[in-house]
């Protein structure tokens, strides 16, 4: 089969699965929904806290973005590890490595188009609350924040992805990555110091800061945060191959 004929084939999959597709509009439709809630109730009240940050406040709600693109990724592998879905898949698509390459760029492809109109919702949406105290696209590194949200957006889906391969379960990569991310990476933070920096989720918001500090910087940030994507992609595909369907 031709590379076109494949991708799309998982796109027909990606928008017949309710439980796929719902995740990704939860990237969008999660992230509005706490937007608004927050910015309209305490922004322009946080805005006079002491070491406020401006341009990284405003993205408050990616928190929950990421955790509903990491469902993403994870749920739109799963289900071919359901009631035999990965054998008729490969019975139609006898090559793993076409499956496999095909059934990621569309993942890549949607997570990255969801979560750069997810970024630029949010910061919009958000800085229409704050009045006077409104950052604008056009303040330094606004820009470069909206568009590498949506980027660390689609690299969490992506390294979702390549884990649920190897695990072969949404449950066990959602039960693993969902606590890591919002509980271990902080822990392991005060304990090894700038280590915790290379963390994927912690390397990929660096972006988001208008002047991060630390030995990274935002865009070598977000490449960390690629690395552990790729060397999942690798897990995941090396599992694929070798394993049975």
């Amino acid at each position: 089969m031709s590379m076109a004929s494949v991708l799309h084939s998982e796109w027909i999959k990606i928008r017949s699965v309710r439980s796929v597709l719902g995740a990704l509009i939860a990237v969008f439709a999660v992230t509005l929904v706490v937007t608004v809630l927050v910015f309209a109730t305490v922004g322009q009240a946080e805005a006079d806290r002491v070491g406020y940050e401006p341009l990284y406040s405003a993205f408050y709600a990616m928190n929950f973005a990421q955790i509903a693109a990491i469902g993403f990724g994870a749920t739109a592998l799963s289900s071919e590890f359901l009631n035999g879905a990965l054998r008729t898949s490969l019975s139609a698509v006898p090559r793993r490595g076409l499956f496999y390459g095909a059934k990621m760029v569309v993942i890549a492809g949607l997570a990255l188009a969801v979560g750069l109109v997810t970024s630029f919702a949010a910061f919009l949406v958000g800085q229409s609350f704050m009045g006077d105290r409104a950052t604008g696209l056009g303040d330094p590194g606004s820009l470069r924040a909206v568009f590498g949200g949506g980027v660390y957006l689609a690299l969490m889906a992506l390294f979702a992805a390549g884990l649920t391969t190897v695990l072969r379960s949404a449950v066990a990569v959602l039960g693993l990555l969902i606590p890591f991310i919002l509980l271990v990476s902080f822990v392991v933070g005060d304990i090894v110091g700038d280590l915790a920096r290379y963390l994927p989720s912690q390397a990929g918001q660096l972006v988001l800061h208008q002047d991060p500090e630390g030995p990274l910087g935002p865009w070598t940030g977000l490449a960390v945060t690629g690395g552990w994507a790729g060397i999942s992609l690798f897990a995941g595909w090396w599992s694929l191959r070798r394993r049975d369907a």
